[in-house]
Protein backbone atom coordinates (compact mmCIF):
# COMPACT_ATOMS: atom_id res chain seq x y z
CA UNK A 1 0.00 0.00 0.00
CA UNK A 2 1.52 3.49 -1.15
CA UNK A 3 1.71 6.11 1.68
CA UNK A 4 -1.11 8.11 0.13
CA UNK A 5 -3.71 5.21 0.15
CA UNK A 6 -2.84 4.69 4.05
CA UNK A 7 -3.03 8.27 4.91
CA UNK A 8 -6.84 8.55 3.30
CA UNK A 9 -7.28 5.17 5.11
CA UNK A 10 -6.65 6.79 7.98
CA UNK A 11 -8.68 9.90 7.28
CA UNK A 12 -11.63 7.84 6.97
CA UNK A 13 -11.22 5.40 9.84
CA UNK A 14 -10.97 8.39 12.11
CA UNK A 15 -14.22 10.27 10.36
CA UNK A 16 -16.16 6.91 10.86
CA UNK A 17 -15.31 6.78 14.30
CA UNK A 18 -16.09 10.53 14.83
CA UNK A 19 -19.18 9.75 12.65
CA UNK A 20 -20.16 6.67 15.63
CA UNK A 21 -19.38 9.05 18.29
CA UNK A 22 -22.25 11.41 16.82
CA UNK A 23 -24.60 8.79 16.29
CA UNK A 24 -24.33 7.40 19.66
CA UNK A 25 -24.91 10.52 21.02
CA UNK A 26 -28.15 11.29 18.81
CA UNK A 27 -29.24 7.67 19.81
CA UNK A 28 -28.99 8.23 23.57
CA UNK A 29 -30.56 12.14 23.47
CA UNK A 30 -33.79 10.11 21.50
CA UNK A 31 -33.65 7.94 24.09
CA UNK A 32 -34.12 10.32 26.85
CA UNK A 33 -36.38 12.20 25.21
CA UNK A 34 -38.62 9.02 24.70
CA UNK A 35 -38.41 8.60 28.36
CA UNK A 36 -39.34 12.07 29.43
CA UNK A 37 -42.33 12.06 26.82
CA UNK A 38 -43.55 9.07 28.35
CA UNK A 39 -43.36 10.65 31.78
CA UNK A 40 -44.25 13.82 30.73
CA UNK A 41 -47.70 12.32 29.67
CA UNK A 42 -47.49 10.09 32.79
CA UNK A 43 -48.12 13.32 34.62
CA UNK A 44 -50.61 15.32 32.17
CA UNK A 45 -52.93 12.24 32.71
CA UNK A 46 -52.80 11.31 36.11
CA UNK A 47 -53.07 15.37 36.95
CA UNK A 48 -56.34 15.29 34.88
CA UNK A 49 -57.37 11.98 37.18
CA UNK A 50 -56.47 13.61 39.80
CA UNK A 51 -58.23 16.74 39.69
CA UNK A 52 -61.76 15.21 38.14
CA UNK A 53 -61.07 13.10 41.58
CA UNK A 54 -60.80 16.65 43.58
CA UNK A 55 -63.39 18.06 41.85
CA UNK A 56 -66.16 15.32 41.32
CA UNK A 57 -68.38 16.18 44.33
CA UNK A 58 -68.90 19.60 42.89
CA UNK A 59 -69.84 18.42 39.74
CA UNK A 60 -72.15 16.19 41.45
CA UNK A 61 -73.53 18.90 43.61
CA UNK A 62 -74.06 21.32 40.22
CA UNK A 63 -75.79 18.29 37.89
CA UNK A 64 -78.20 17.63 41.38
CA UNK A 65 -78.91 21.29 41.57
CA UNK A 66 -79.45 21.75 37.60
CA UNK A 67 -81.88 18.31 37.91
CA UNK A 68 -83.83 20.13 40.51
CA UNK A 69 -84.29 23.66 38.94
CA UNK A 70 -85.03 21.59 35.27
CA UNK A 71 -88.00 19.43 37.74
CA UNK A 72 -89.16 22.68 39.18
CA UNK A 73 -89.04 24.97 35.81
CA UNK A 74 -91.24 21.86 34.35
CA UNK A 75 -93.65 22.41 37.50
CA UNK A 76 -94.01 25.94 36.89
CA UNK A 77 -95.01 25.68 32.91
CA UNK A 78 -97.10 22.87 34.14
CA UNK A 79 -98.83 25.13 35.81
CA UNK A 80 -99.46 27.87 33.62
CA UNK A 81 -101.18 25.48 31.10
Amino acid sequence: MQPEEREMLKKALELSRENNKMLQSIKRSMFVGRIFRVVYWIVVIGAAIGAYYYIEPYLDEAIGAYGSIKGDLKNFGDLLK
